[in-house]
C-alpha cells in the first residue's frame, strides 16, 4: 500500500489552514455536516433528471454516531458517494471542491441548493482529530473506497467494503491535554448543542443516539440511562416556515437572543432580486444590561443556506439600530476559505442597505400606529437614534429625524418634530428646545416664562448630550433648530426691542464694568424675566448645555460657552445695582458677584467659589 503525498503544499499550508483560518475548534462539525448535506443534495438533484436513479428523499439522512471506548467520532450520510478518483481529487488535494465544480457544471440551471464551495472545511477536522478515515461507495457502483490520513504526512486509498451508497468520515479523536478537552466531542448532547447552533437547519434529518435519565418501567423512584435514536436539528428554520404565530416568533426569540420579554417588534423580510435574502428581525423592549457599554456587540446572525456563518455580523446593522437583533439567511453570499467570513462584502452591503431600510419603514409605522409601544420603545433606545444623528457629521440624519422625541412644554408628553411644526403658529419660524437635569428644573428656568407667556411650545430634554446632537441636526422641515437660551431666540417686539437697548445704552459703562469683573462675554439689561432677577445665556455656537456635555465627557476637555448675564430691567434688583454703581463700588462688586453666581446655579453650573459666595450672602443678610 503506497502512501500519496497532497498535492498541495502540504505541512506549511495545513498548519496555516487548522491554526490560522479557522478561529474555533466545534467548526469541523458544521464543516463535515455540510458535506454530508451537499453530497445528498447532488444526489438528490440526480435523481431529477436521471431516471435510473431511485431516491426516495424521506430516506435521505445524516447519522451521528458516537464510540467513546474507541474514541471515534463518526458522520454518515447516504448521498452520491465517492469514486477513487474522486477521493484523491477532493481529499487530496486541499482546496479543492467536488461541491463547487459540481455547482459550477449546473449554474445554468435553477433550484441548486449546494453548502460547500471550498474543499478545506474537511481537513478542519484535523484540529480535533489525531487520524481521520473516509469510506466512501458512489451510488450504482458495487466497490467502495477506504482513505486513510493521519495529517501532513500523506494519504491511502484502498478498496473497502460498504453495503449502501454514501460517505463515512470516521475520526479519531486526539487525546486530552491541559488546553484541550477533545472527549467533550464524544458526549450526545454537547453534540447536540453544536447541531443546533451551525447545523440545525440543514434540510436533511440529522439522528444520533441521545441518551435520557428515565424512570425504570414499573419503579417509582429508580432511574436508568436509555439511548434512543433522534432527529436532533429542525429542519426547516422559522423565517422560512409559513403561518407562524406572534407566540412561536417570540419564543424563538427569546430562546435565541437570551431575553427573559417579549419582542416589540418582530420585522420579516423576504427579498428576491439581483441579491436574495431572507431576515427576521426583532426590536427588543429593553436595553439589555450591557448595551450602553463597550462590551455589547451588535450584529445579526447571518447563515448561508441555512448554515450559520457568523454568530454577529456587525455589517449589517449601522450603530443607530445596533440594538436589532435577528437573522439574515441568503444563499448569494460568497464565503471565503474557511466559510466563516465573507470574501467580497458588496453582497452583504446591498444586504445591509436593504435592511436598514427595512428597519426605518417599520420603526416609523410603530410610531404611527402604535404609540404606546413606540414610546416604550424610546424610551430603551431613543439615544442611540440621536447620537445617529450625530455620528459621521450627520450624514444619516435624514433618516432618523422622524424617529426622535421629546417632551413638550406645553404637557411634558412626547413629541415629534412632524408634530411640533404641525401645532405652530403661523408666524413661528424657528422651533425651540431646551436641556437640563430635569423636566421640572428645565420648566422652571427664567427663560420660560417668555415663551409662555407667548403661547411658543419648546421642545424639553434631559439628556445632557442632545444641545449637541440638535445643533447637528440644525433644522427640520426648513425650520432652524434652535437653543431657547442663546440670544437670538428673543422673542420681543421690535418696540420692546429698541427700549431694552436704549436701557442698555444708557447704562453701557455699569455694565462694561460689571463684565470685566465677573470676567464673563457680555452683561445685559433684559425685559425677558419677568419676575425672575436674573439669568444666564450664551451667545454664539457654543450653549451652556453644551459646554456642561462636553467638558462632562471622559477626557482632558475644557470647552467653555460665551455666557452672557441678563438681567431683569424691571426688577428691584436692576435699580440696586444701579445705585450702588453710583455710591458704593465696593458692594456693587459684591453685589455683581452674587447674582453671576446666582444665575450659574439656575443653569446648573458650579459654583466657582463657593467659600466667598457663602460669605457674601451671610454678609449681606447680616446688615
Amino acid at each position: 500500500m503506497t502512501k500519496k503525498q497532497f498535492k498541495a503544499e502540504s505541512k506549511k499550508l495545513m498548519d496555516l489552514m487548522i491554526n490560522s483560518i479557522y478561529t474555533n475548534k466545534e467548526i469541523f462539525l458544521r464543516e463535515l455536516i455540510s458535506n454530508a448535506s451537499d453530497a445528498i443534495d447532488k444526489l438528490y438533484y440526480n435523481s431529477l433528471t436521471d431516471k435510473s436513479i431511485k431516491v426516495d428523499k424521506n430516506d435521505l439522512e445524516i447519522n451521528i454516531k458516537l464510540d467513546e471506548n474507541n474514541r471515534t467520532l463518526t458522520i454518515s450520510d447516504n448521498g452520491i458517494g465517492m469514486s477513487k478518483e474522486e477521493l484523491e481529487n477532493n481529499l487530496g488535494t486541499i482546496a479543492k471542491s467536488g461541491s463547487l465544480a459540481f455547482k459550477q457544471e449546473n449554474e445554468h440551471k435553477k433550484d441548486i441548493d449546494i453548502i460547500g464551495q471550498f474543499g478545506v472545511g474537511f481537513y478542519s477536522s484535523f484540529m480535533v482529530a489525531k487520524s481521520i478515515k473516509v469510506v466512501s461507495k458512489p451510488y450504482g457502483s458495487d466497490t467502495a473506497y477506504v482513505w486513510e490520513s493521519s495529517g501532513v504526512d500523506g494519504f491511502t486509498i484502498t478498496e473497502g467494503k460498504k453495503e449502501t451508497n454514501g460517505t463515512d468520515v470516521i475520526l479519531t479523536l486526539k487525546d486530552d491535554d491541559d488546553d484541550e478537552n477533545y472527549s467533550e466531542y464524544l458526549h450526545d448532547h454537547f453534540i447536540m448543542e453544536l447541531v443546533h447552533k451551525y447545523s440545525n437547519y440543514i434540510t436533511y434529518p440529522i439522528k444520533m443516539e441521545v441518551s435520557h435519565h428515565e424512570l425504570k418501567e414499573g419503579s417509582k423512584d429508580e432511574y436508568e440511562d436509555v439511548k434512543k435514536i433522534e432527529t436532533i436539528n429542525d429542519m426547516v428554520p422559522i423565517w422560512k416556515r409559513d403561518n407562524v404565530s406572534d407566540e412561536e416568533y417570540n419564543t424563538f426569540y427569546k430562546d435565541k437572543f437570551n431575553d427573559y420579554e417579549d419582542s416589540i417588534k418582530v420585522i420579516k423580510s423576504n427579498v428576491e432580486c439581483l441579491t436574495s435574502y431572507k431576515a427576521l428581525l426583532f426590536i427588543p423592549s429593553k436595553a439589555p444590561y450591557d448595551f450602553y457599554t463597550k462590551e455589547y456587540e451588535k450584529g445579526l446572525q447571518l447563515y448561508s443556506n441555512g448554515v450559520l456563518i457568523m454568530d454577529k455580523c456587525s455589517d449589517l446593522l449601522p450603530d443607530y439600530y445596533s440594538f436589532v437583533k435577528g437573522v439574515v439567511d441568503s444563499e448569494d453570499l460568497s464565503l471565503n476559505i474557511s466559510r466563516e467570513t465573507l470574501q467580497q462584502n458588496k453582497t452583504l452591503k446591498v444586504i445591509a442597505k436593504s435592511i436598514e431600510t427595512k428597519i426605518q419603514k417599520e420603526l416609523l409605522a410603530l410610531l404611527n400606529d402604535n404609540r404606546e409601544k413606540y414610546e416604550e420603545f424610546y424610551k430603551s433606545f431613543g439615544i442611540n437614534l440621536k447620537y445617529g444623528i450625530y455620528a459621521n457629521y450627520g450624514m444619516n440624519k435624514d433618516k432618523l429625524e422622524d424617529l426622535i422625541m421629546f417632551n413638550s412644554s406645553k404637557d411634558k408628553k412626547f413629541k415629534t418634530f412632524k408634530e411640533y411644526v404641525k401645532d405652530m403658529k403661523e408666524s413661528q419660524k424657528k422651533i425651540y428646545y431646551l436641556t437640563g437635569e430635569s423636566l421640572d428644573k428645565i420648566d422652571s428656568l427664567p427663560i420660560m416664562e417668555e415663551f409662555k407667556d407667548n403661547d411658543i411650545e419648546v421642545l424639553y430634554s434631559t439628556d445632557s448630550a442632545d444641545d449637541i446632537i440638535l445643533q447637528m441636526l440644525n433644522s427640520y422641515d426648513s425650520h432652524p433648530v434652535v437653543n431657547a437660551s442663546i440670544d437670538n431666540s428673543d422673542l420681543s417686539t421690535d418696540e420692546e426691542k429698541d427700549e431694552i437697548k436704549k436701557y442698555n445704552e444708557e447704562n453701557k459703562d455699569m455694565l462694561e464694568e460689571m463684565k470685566t469683573d465677573l470676567n464673563i462675554g457680555e452683561v445685559r439689561f433684559t425685559n425677558k424675566l419677568k419676575g425672575h432677577p436674573v439669568s444666564l445665556t450664551s451667545k454664539g455656537n457654543i450653549s451652556i448645555d453644551m459646554e456642561k456635555a462636553i467638558n462632562g465627557m471622559p477626557g482632558d476637555q475644557n470647552v467653555t460657552a460665551e455666557k452672557v448675564l441678563e438681567i431683569n430691567e424691571s426688577h428691584a434688583i436692576s435699580n440696586k445695582l444701579k445705585d450702588l454703581y453710583k455710591n458704593n463700588h465696593d458692594e456693587f462688586e459684591k453685589l455683581s458677584k452674587i447674582l453671576y453666581q446666582e444665575a450659574r446655579i439656575i443653569e446648573g453650573l458650579p459654583i466657582e467659589n463657593p467659600t466667598e459666595l457663602t460669605n457674601l450672602i451671610c454678609e449681606e443678610l447680616s446688615k
